[in-house]
């Protein structure tokens, strides 16, 4: 038997922090980048035999009321009844937030696996039982899993779980539980959603995985994003494939100037490493970050951010990539003056001790946390409030801020 697994797409979420920069044809097909996602996992699943769709969660994107968005939805679910395709879907936290969710009816052919407890579907036909259970509420903080019925024997069992199973930082800890508690079920398999990193999480006989979001929607989703096409068959091992569906990419291109002595040498170094890149997405665009590292004599005139990314960008249209931003963390080489070194030092030694004084960092982030805090924590860019995230942003300025001085004394 052979099923395709998809979770978290997000349909019509809107790919973040590109729109001043593309131009007006790609501002459009980022606009419908989760679409046209979509309709590559339909094609995938058509094209692959597949007996069935499991979608493990987020299909829609949370208080999005356009119905526009579900009927869609709806229509490529015809396609897939039309195929003779079955379609097991759980509503994640971003689902039980929407009201397209509850307001789109959808064909025979897809069932919605009940939000109020763990529940069986089986199919005979096709010697398949699924088990799962949905979002009622956004925040779900019990161990779903651990109500989940027992395997059927006989027939491949495959469960369905919107989860942050222990281990993936970086995620609401929604119905959390651990690989073990997975593993007890017995499943032929189990299909994870909510966490947006592809990742196998039991590889012993009975198999556990998260597919990753069909499509990378800012810089912090980097890399190839897609769906799993797996083969099943009862009591045996099930075999994974990942096939990658988005329709633009996003990458972090990171240049290492160590040795360089120029501005120039820099930005061919750049120019390299964005060609480089922009060959491994095909036909799709590269959408990247570009992070300049190392220690360079160029890093003062690297501080000068104006001039930085409107440089990299130029670079970037001539090899076919958007750039979403262009950061230098690039270091100065020591001066040879050991006055000035020292005073370089200082400043460090300085900077390195406010760095760590949280109480202060806090302090200065209260006023932009006040006026565009929120917003950035909703585009998924920052949140001012975690102390990592104060460290990275302090520490980038005192790299600035030496590496300028470093310029100057030169």
């Amino acid at each position: 038997m052979r099923i395709v697994h998809a979770a978290d797409i997000h349909l019509d979420s809107p790919l973040r922090g590109l729109s001043r920069f593309a131009d007006e044809d790609l501002a459009q097909q980022l606009r419908l980048a989760s679409r046209r996602a979509m309709e590559n996992l339909v094609r995938l699943v058509v094209d692959k035999g597949a007996h069935a769709l499991v979608l493990a969660g987020d299909i829609y994107d949370g208080d999005w009321k356009d119905y526009a968005t579900g009927q869609f939805f709806a229509r490529q679910m015809d396609v897939l009844d039309q195929h003779g395709v079955r379609v097991f879907m759980v509503a994640g936290n971003h689902d039980a937030a929407s009201v397209v969710t509850r307001a789109v009816p959808l064909p025979d052919n897809v069932t919605v696996m009940s939000t109020d407890e763990a529940q069986r579907v089986t199919v005979d036909d096709l010697g398949l039982a699924v088990h799962g259970q949905g979002f009622a509420s956004k925040a779900v903080d019990d161990n779903l899993v651990l109500s989940y019925p027992d395997r059927v024997d006989g027939l491949v069992n495959v469960g369905i779980l919107h989860t942050a199973v222990s281990g993936a930082e970086g995620h609401a800890k929604y119905a959390p539980c651990s690989p073990a508690d997975l593993e007890r079920k017995a499943y032929e398999y189990f299909a994870l959603g909510h966490v947006h990193t592809r990742r196998v999480v039991n590889q012993n006989h009975w198999v556990a995985a998260f597919s990753g979001n069909l499509q990378g929607r800012h810089v912090n989703e980097t890399g190839p994003k897609g769906a799993l096409v797996v083969d099943l068959a009862v009591e045996q091992k099930a075999v994974l494939s990942f096939e990658p569906l988005d329709v633009a990419r996003w990458g972090k291109v990171e240049v290492d100037a160590t040795g360089l002595r120029s501005v120039d040498d820099v930005f061919d170094s750049v120019a390299r490493r964005l060609a480089e890149e922009r060959a491994t997405t095909g036909d799709r665009p590269l959408l990247a970050r570009v992070t300049i590292t190392g220690e360079t004599a160029a890093a003062g005139a690297l501080s000068d951010r104006v001039r930085l990314t409107e440089t990299v960008r130029s670079l970037a249209e001539r090899t076919g990539v958007t750039v979403e931003r262009a950061v230098s963390q690039a270091r100065a080489p020591q001066t040879g003056s050991r006055v000035e070194d020292r005073l370089l030092d200082a400043i460090r030694r300085r900077g390195l001790e406010l760095t760590e004084d949280l109480g202060l960092v806090h302090e200065v982030a209260k006023l932009p946390n006040r006026d565009f805090g929120l917003e950035l924590r909703r585009s998924g860019l920052l949140d001012l409030r975690d102390e990592d995230v104060l460290r990275r942003i302090t520490a980038t300025a005192l790299d600035d801020l030496v590496a300028k001085m470093s310029f100057e004394v030169n």
